[in-house]
């Protein structure tokens, strides 16, 4: 069954503060990350994930609640923060457009890339890839509850976040005009990983299938932004 999220027009300004319940973010839909990989451990943590938008950025919200084995050593813009426990906005602005990957660690560190060429081979799909470069992560308002570097590893149970703002022209700068969008339809999905943490998971909203692989575009589900 396909998967469908509504992407509200903001109410006001977020104000990447972490603010989970504000007035803003509450009129927000949640997406619950709730499909897990079998080739993961047994930690499966309570992830949710908002998203509102305006004619200016889209704002992303992840909350993940009562995790446990946190880890985070991944401090630079475009490290392997996939590694450590880990939150990710995957989306496809068209069908016409490649997708670009929001991958964002506890700590607040993004590796974050455009694939114009959805390509099925993956040293393919990234060498034809568009990193995000310094200056487009500059423009984005970035909010973490944790701590840059977590190490030792957290047993927890903890509750953290991070939200970040995404400005609409460093995704036009790549995928190209984007904008009005309210009424469109995107692509896209929401996850929660931590490939080397002691107790590794895979989640995701829209299920991957059997491939342990979150490059799918084609099981990506459906975000249809809300007339103004």
């Amino acid at each position: 069954m396909t998967r469908i999220y509504c992407i509200r027009r903001a109410a006001g300004r977020p104000g990447v503060e972490g603010r989970w319940d504000s007035e803003v973010w509450a009129a927000a839909e949640t997406a619950r990350v709730e499909w897990f990989h079998p080739a993961g451990s047994e930690h499966r943590p309570v992830t949710l994930a908002r998203v509102l938008y305006d004619d200016e950025a889209l704002y992303v919200h992840f909350r993940v609640e009562n995790d446990r084995f946190i880890r985070c050593v991944h401090t630079e813009f475009q490290s392997a923060v996939f590694k450590d426990s880990c939150v990710e906005f995957f989306f496809q602005p068209g069908d016409d457009k490649g997708y670009f990957n929001f991958e964002m660690n506890c700590g607040g560190a993004l590796l974050a890339r455009y694939y114009p060429d959805p390509h099925p081979d993956r040293a393919v799909r990234h060498e034809r890839s568009q990193r995000l470069t310094p200056e487009d992560a500059a423009a984005m308002r970035i909010y973490h509850s944790l701590p840059s570097r977590v190490e030792p590893e957290l047993p927890g149970p903890v509750t953290w976040g991070v939200e970040y703002s995404i400005p609409l022209a460093v995704l036009e700068r790549h995928a190209g005009p984007l904008r009005p969008l309210a009424g469109r339809t995107w692509r896209g999905n929401f996850y929660k990983c931590g490939d080397e943490v002691s107790h590794p998971h895979w989640g995701a909203w829209s299920p991957v299938g059997d491939e342990l692989n979150f490059h799918q575009p084609a099981r990506f589900g459906v975000l249809v932004f809300a007339p103004s």
